[in-house]
């Protein structure tokens, strides 16, 4: 088990949280801790994230170790003795653990300062929403830190606990959310000749994008498309309805099939829009790229697993879900892997989800074997 004090913290933050672009007294708590390790440097990104640099006296690597500080818009059910008090907002994805294992990893390093190079704990913001980590790597004071290498992790519920899962090249899947409007004509139910109604629109576009999405000899991999939403009209049932919008998720393995996919979706989209008279609009949001690991790093992490004898394996296939540390891994040389939380631990972003403490010294001793292998320690 990990250090009683980073326990408690773990716990303070699970029992506090707050969503994303709204962590401020996260942020808070977070740099408050973190003074007490004397870091060299301390840097304000993008809406509430931290970065805390530990400077070695020669020359050598920026190694990065990132965490995220968001919680989820869900109401906890675990009656837990340190459950959420911001009632409907809950750490449901582990992210109060993944902040303890950076806490307690830069603990571990204030008492082994770098000699070279650099070390950097960044606590970032927003990252179930997307645009967290893509503010960061854009934000001009992140440009100076500009690190050789970038590290996370995250944990893995129905993996055995402790259990390292890695991938060399895509470990997770790009997504975005995409939504359509469709304007036509209301009109009065009885004279629905007058009207332009978007429902042969609707029925159009469920068909054609489904056949789209069968067809898979378009795609490299993996590629999904997902209709998560649609609305018509009023519920009125004199009106005939002149709008309507759709809203669905786009994902894939690959990033240039998210490309193509998008590109066969916004044609279809378009052509049924003509052919049915209507005008539309079209809409992107939570845009996540494909989180493509580097081969040297993920070495490093195999390493790191085997140094503290842990079991380690190699993933057949990249995850269905999304990762916005992708945008670190497009510019930065880095790794992104898994540890296992438990075969019988609930799911990500469920109600009762509670993050296991008996996997944080899991995570510590493996960014600490990565930070001294880099060579910051001789």
């Amino acid at each position: 088990m990990p250090e009683k004090n980073i326990l408690n913290i773990r716990h303070q933050i699970h029992q506090n949280p707050e969503i994303s672009n709204r962590e401020v007294l996260t942020s808070e708590r977070i740099e408050e801790l973190m003074k007490s390790f004397h870091p060299d440097e301390t840097i304000s990104l993008a809406s509430h994230g931290k970065a805390f640099i530990f400077k070695g006296k020669d020359h050598g690597p920026t190694v990065l170790f990132r965490s995220e500080l968001d919680a989820l818009p869900i109401l906890e059910t675990t009656q837990l003795e340190y459950e959420s008090q911001n009632k409907g907002v809950a750490h449901s994805c582990g992210h109060d653990g993944h902040m303890a294992i950076v806490l307690g990893l830069a603990q571990k390093a204030a008492a082994n300062r770098p000699v070279k190079g650099n070390v950097v704990f960044l606590f970032q913001p927003a990252e179930e929403v997307e645009q967290g980590a893509r503010d960061v790597v854009n934000d001009p004071e992140f440009k100076k830190i500009n690190p050789d290498y970038v590290f996370a992790l995250h944990n893995i519920p129905g993996e055995k606990k402790n259990k390292i899962l890695l991938r060399k090249g895509v470990f997770s899947a790009a997504s975005k959310g995409m939504t359509v409007t469709f304007t036509g004509k209301t009109a009065h139910a009885a004279e629905p000749e007058k009207g332009i109604s978007p429902a042969k629109a609707i029925a159009r576009t469920i068909n054609e994008l489904d056949q789209l999405i069968q067809n898979k000899a378009l795609f490299q991999d993996l590629t999904l498309l997902t209709i998560i939403h649609i609305r018509m009209g009023e519920i009125s049932f004199g009106t005939t309805p002149g709008n309507a919008e759709v809203m669905l998720t786009l994902r894939a393995f690959e990033n240039e099939d998210m490309k193509l996919l998008t590109k066969k979706v916004e044609s279809i989209i378009s052509k049924i829009a003509q052919d049915e008279g209507l005008s539309h609009t079209r809409s992107f949001s939570e845009i996540f790229p494909a989180l493509e690991n580097n081969n040297k790093c993920v070495v490093l992490v195999e390493k790191a697993a085997i140094e503290n004898k842990l079991e380690y394996e190699y993933l057949e296939t990249p995850f269905r879900w999304s990762e916005d540390f992708s945008y670190f891994t497009e510019q930065y040389m880095g790794a992104y892997f898994g540890i296992g939380s438990g075969t019988d631990q609930p799911a990500l972003h469920n109600p009762d989800y509670d993050f296991p403490d008996d996997i944080i010294d899991t995570g510590i001793q493996m960014f600490y074997s990565i930070y001294e292998n880099l060579n910051l320690k001789s």
